[in-house]
Parts: structure tokens; sequence; C-alpha cells
């Protein structure tokens, strides 16, 4: 009998809005039961009605479900989550969304560790480009003071 009390009210079950944002398109995804992503200091879980939450997310997969359904991965090189009066807002610079966990892991490997090599790479060059733009700055400063 409690079994089917408690599967009776499941078809009530609260939801909220996810909203993705990167650099190139947004995405709105209603109905969402749960949350699941990472921070710094561990693993953590969102439902609806949560209280007013705000969280960098770390380097990795995270992942959510839409009522009672199979779970969306959710890859991304890190992100901003804000979540308030039942929207989850998530703005990153790229995310990939699969429910193939193998496949988004291989996609996380492959895109994502991709572009952040080549951009790791791009802030190597415009530092070194910036240290060598003051030392000549510096050399100019030193002839004109002869």
């Amino acid at each position: 009998m409690l079994y089917a009390w408690l599967h009776e009210d499941a078809g009530e079950m609260s939801s909220f809005s996810l909203l993705l944002h990167d650099a190139k398109h947004s995405e709105m995804i209603e109905g969402v039961s749960t949350f699941v992503g990472e921070d710094a200091s561990g693993s953590f879980g969102i439902q609806a009605n949560h209280a007013r939450i705000i969280a960098s997310l770390t380097f990795g997969l995270a992942r959510f479900r839409i009522g009672e359904q199979a779970w969306q991965y959710l890859a991304l090189p890190g992100a901003l989550l804000y979540f308030r009066d039942n929207r989850l807002t998530i703005t990153t610079r790229r995310y990939l969304i699969d429910s193939d966990y193998e496949r988004i892991s291989s996609a996380l490997q492959e895109k994502l560790i991709s572009e952040e090599e080549k951009l790791q790479t791009m802030k190597n060059s415009l530092h070194h480009m910036e240290e060598e733009m003051l030392r000549r700055m510096w050399e100019m400063g030193r002839g004109e003071s002869r």
C-alpha cells in the first residue's frame, strides 16, 4: 500500500527550468527534476525549490534528469551555475549534451580537452607577447633617459 501511495504522488513531482548559455547559443530545457554538478568543494545536487545558489562548475561532466527519464550528461569546460526561483542557469564557453555516458565522455576527451589545450597555448602566447612588449618599452625608456 505504501508503495502504491508513493508511486501515485510521483506524477506530481516538482520541476525546474534549465537555461544553458554558451558563446554561440542558448537552450531552455523544461521539466528538469534533478541536476548533479561539481565545484571545487565536491559534487552537489539541485532539485526543484532549492535555495538560491551560485557555483563555479569544474571541467568535466554534470548530469540532469527530466522527470523520471534517463540521465542526460552535460560536458563542460567549467561554467558558472546560478539557481533562483526554480530556474537553473548555466553559462559556459561551450557545452555538449548526450544521453550516452560513453559517447559524451569520449567527446569530452576529444573536443573540449583539445579546445582547452588550444586556449592555454593562446594564453601562453599572449603572455609571452606581453612580456616582450614590456621589455621593449623598458629598453626604449632606458634609451630616452641617456
